[in-house]
C-alpha cells in the first residue's frame, strides 16, 4: 500500500487543501479499522469452526449418498468405521491447526 506522501509526491502543495486533509484523516481512520478487523479475524475461532462444520456436513452428505447408491444398485456398503475414524482425525487435526481446544 502506498503512503499518502508517496501519492502526492508530484504535487505536495495539495496536502494543504482542506478536502485533501479531510480525505487523509478518513483514510487513516479506515486503515486503523482494517488493522483492527484483521486482528479480530485472526483471533476469531468462529470462522475455522464454521469451515470445519461445513466440511463435516459435506462428508456426511457424501456418506448418505453412498448409502443410497448401495441400497439402489446393490453396491457394497460404506465402511462406516473408517469414515468415523477419518472424520474424528479431521476434526482433531483442524482443531490443533486452529488452536481450538475441545
Amino acid at each position: 500500500m502506498k503512503s499518502i506522501r508517496e501519492i502526492f509526491k508530484n504535487n505536495p502543495s495539495l496536502l494543504d487543501e482542506p478536502e485533501v486533509m479531510q480525505l487523509i484523516a478518513y483514510c487513516e481512520e479506515l486503515q486503523d479499522e482494517i488493522v483492527e478487523f484483521k486482528f479480530q479475524k485472526t483471533d476469531n475461532k468462529e470462522l475455522p469452526m464454521l469451515d470445519m462444520i461445513k466440511e463435516v456436513i459435506k462428508g456426511c452428505n457424501a456418506v448418505e449418498k453412498e448409502q443410497m447408491e448401495h441400497e439402489r444398485f446393490g453396491y457394497p456398503p460404506p465402511d462406516y468405521q473408517e469414515t468415523i475414524s477419518n472424520l474424528k482425525n479431521y476434526i482433531y487435526e483442524r482443531c490443533r491447526d486452529e488452536k481450538i481446544y475441545l
